[in-house]
Order: structure tokens, then sequence, then C-alpha cells
């Protein structure tokens, strides 16, 4: 397991990594990437802690996502199944465990002051996080695409998204932007740093 994990994880970050899997006796797979998530955590009807990352996210994003999964199993453990996913018992859980992965022998240093800020209150997905979600893109392996953040694109900007809807990017309301689908006329709020497609700039 810790040769499978040298290829998706900092060198720092195996063996600690490795141990949380043995210790919580989760069963990890490594998937295809799935555009909605880059992780999961569920037990399985016969109890088992399964696991599921994406294999395609880089070495610091799968680190984030896997203590974030992990976080799951354990605050379920502590504080029982009846709370909520994400809720503070979570948040608190993923701050204590995430704790001894935040220093400059696993992170690039332009990313800790990043990562400090956000696990003061972890959100949901680093995704919703603009400024940590950038900093972490940069550092994928394809990082030349012909995909554009929302943020970048001019007001009016017509643009696609990976299951081929069109939208007209519109004004920006507090951290999201309004979208309009062009084929329903529906609103839609977008994260600043969602990728699409620009069709017309």
């Amino acid at each position: 397991m810790s040769e499978v994990l040298e290829k998706y994880l900092p060198s720092h970050a195996v063996a600690p990594i490795f141990n949380l899997i043995e210790e919580n006796n989760i069963h990890l797979k490594i998937v295809n990437e799935r555009v909605t998530r880059h992780g999961d955590y569920r037990r399985t009807q016969e109890g088992v802690h399964q696991i599921t990352i994406n294999a395609n996210l880089n070495k610091f994003r799968f680190l984030i996502t896997m203590v974030h999964e992990i976080s799951h199993l354990v605050a379920f453990d502590r504080f029982g199944r009846t709370i909520k996913p994400h809720g503070q018992e979570w948040k608190f859980t993923f701050q204590q465990m995430m704790l001894p992965f935040i220093r400059p022998e696993i992170f690039p240093v332009q990313l800790l002051p990043l990562i400090a800020k956000h696990f003061k209150n972890p959100k949901a997905s680093s995704d919703t996080d603009a400024h940590l979600s950038v900093a972490l893109k940069s550092f994928d392996v394809d990082t030349v695409s012909d995909k554009n953040y929302v943020f970048e694109l001019p007001a009016g900007g017509v643009f696609k998204i990976y299951n081929g809807k069109i939208f007209k990017k519109g004004e920006k309301r507090r951290k999201r932007y309004e979208c309009v689908e062009m084929e329903t006329g529906k609103i839609y709020l977008f994260q600043p740093n969602a990728q699409v497609e620009l069709i017309v700039g």
C-alpha cells in the first residue's frame, strides 16, 4: 500500500497516511476522475470503511482530500453517526487531523499561508476557497488546458461547462457569479474558480 501511496502523496506524508489507513481499517480505492467530486467516504453494508479518491489529483490536493475523507470516518466514530457530514464536529476533526501536515516538508512554502487560512474554518470542499483552489491547480500536471476560470471571463462572456450546457456570465453576487443558462434562461451561481470553456468573449 505504501508503494501505491508514494505515487499520489508528498513523500513526507506517505507514512502518516499509511498509519491512518491501517489504524482505521480503511479500504482505499483510487479511481478515474469524477467531475463533481475529488473523493468520498462511505461505510458499506458489511461495515467496511471505504474511501474513494480521484487518480488525477496532484499530490497536495490528494493529501487534503484523503485527510478530508478520513476525518468523516473519525468524526462519525467520535461523535456518532447523526452529526452533519460537514458540521462543526467534522470541521474540528479535519482541523486536528490536518495540523501535522501543514509544514514546509510536505507543502510548498507558497501554499502554506493559504492552507493555514483555509483550515481556520474548513469548508465542505476546498474548491469553494477560490484562492486555495487556484493555487492548488497550479500544481496540476496538466496545466496547459483550453479551460478558463469564470472570474477571468469578460462580463457577458459565453461559456460551456463539462456537461455541454452553455451559459452567459453576469454580475458578481457577493462571492459567486450569476450566469444565465442560454437554453432555459435560468440563473445559476458559479464559483469564481470554476473551470469552463470560453465560447464567445
